[in-house]
């Protein structure tokens, strides 16, 4: 069924259709919208599935129907209005009968720029809550008080504005903090769904900063916010404490890799600063240790994805020592090692942390693929006859140390 039949359909039954949510946000970011979902108004749910029986009915607490228009199985909704009556996102009564409008639909909703509608079918904007001037403006703000209710709405407006890169309202910013108190029994899955998000955005940093703004982020990432006021050797670190040096390192991973883990292990590669004692600042001695068990903490809260442990962890043991290293059977080592690293992270990965963290690269990791590839020259099967055992693996040690250091040595010869 096209949009143009279907849309037809309903108004010949009485009913108004429209383009809600993301799709018209974006199409007015002059971006490129993904997934169209429709919301109808007028019309009972009774008379809707008469109308296309085919249609599968999702959702649990109010319908959502997916209908195949122009090829695709998109979602319909019916216009509703909403009630807080308990904890959370799903503390709500759902009214959706068809004397909901969609000016009151669109009230209920988080930010003025998810507020809007295009009427089917010659798509008019509905607009009751100025959107799109916001949406010109670059400015997240929230449609009223209603925000407050789904209090992941406050990790959404931050993460919108790390993609889109949008500023938050002054007003938007006291409806997040006033987030706080329900965001601590929130499912720690649409925490982790918002956090991945963010990190897959070009500045992921915008996402933190606004959650600090708000004053929620000790009750969203508490790890990170023990980062806040570290003190750090300002010849090292110009600036400033641990909690900007890990925002600006994040970006700067960002800039290099789109990989989520990498990014990941970017943010938390300092995380053991957090739990410095006082007398040790400006230094963090053994900050990589302590890093190991901030992020086994922050596991045990919550259920952080399989990839992402391990490169964090990987990135914690690593990031201080990799620039440092200049024994050829230390180098040899450690690039076998990152090399045993993917598909979670790739020796690129791990290059756009360390320089996003040093904002240089030792030679022997700029030419890490070329080393790695002279290094797999050799193998175990190559030992001499009489090894066997740890001595086979002596043997390759040896031999792959001894290809690393003619191979830099020639890289170093061409520089």
């Amino acid at each position: 069924m096209t949009e143009e039949a279907f849309a037809e359909l309903l108004r010949a039954n009485g009913a108004r259709v429209f383009i809600v949510g993301g799709w018209v946000r974006d199409a007015l970011r002059h971006v490129r919208p993904h997934d169209k979902d429709y919301m109808v108004s007028g019309i009972a749910e009774a008379d809707f599935q008469q109308l296309f029986p085919a249609a599968q009915k999702v959702g649990h607490g109010f319908p959502v129907y997916l209908v195949s228009i122009d090829g695709s199985l998109s979602e319909v909704a019916f216009a509703r209005k909403e009630k807080k009556e308990g904890r959370g996102y799903r503390g709500f009564r759902v009214s959706y009968d068809p004397s909901v409008t969609v000016e009151e639909d669109l009230y209920r909703r988080d930010t003025t720029m998810n507020s809007m509608a295009l009427e089917l079918p010659g798509k008019q904007l509905i607009d009751p809550y100025h959107g799109a001037q916001d949406v010109a403006d670059k400015v997240i703000r929230a449609v009223s008080h209603h925000f407050t209710e789904d209090p992941v709405r406050a990790l959404r407006a931050a993460r919108q504005a790390a993609e889109f890169g949008f500023s938050i309202t002054e007003e938007t910013i006291r409806y997040m903090n006033a987030c706080r108190a329900e965001l601590q029994h929130e499912p720690q899955e649409r925490i982790v769904a918002e956090l991945r998000r963010a990190l897959q955005s070009p500045r992921p940093s915008v996402f933190f900063r606004a959650l600090e703004q708000a004053d929620i982020l000790a009750v969203t990432f508490p790890e990170l916010s023990l980062l806040i006021g570290k003190t750090q050797p300002p010849e090292y670190h110009p600036e400033g404490d641990a909690w900007q040096h890990t925002m600006q390192v994040v970006d700067r991973a960002a800039e290099r890799t789109p990989n989520i883990a990498a990014r990941f292990a970017a943010l938390v590669h300092d995380i053991g600063k957090g739990t410095t004692p006082k007398e040790m600042e400006p230094h963090h001695y053994g900050h990589e240790l302590r890093g190991l068990e901030q992020l086994a903490s922050w596991n045990r809260r919550v259920t952080l994805p399989k990839d992402w442990l391990r490169a964090g962890r990987f990135l914690i043991e690593q990031h201080m020592r990799a620039p440092l290293l200049e024994r050829p059977g230390k180098i040899a080592a450690l690039l076998l090692l990152v090399d045993k690293q993917r598909p979670v992270l790739s020796l690129a990965d791990f290059n756009a942390v360390i320089e996003a963290d040093h904002q240089s690269l030792p030679d022997y990791l700029v030419h890490g693929e070329a080393l790695l590839a002279a290094m797999h020259g050799v193998s175990g099967k190559d030992a001499p006859s009489g090894l066997a055992g740890r001595a086979v693996g002596q043997w390759l040690a040896e031999r792959q140390t001894a290809v690393l250091v003619k191979a830099l040595a020639a890289v170093r010869a061409r520089a």
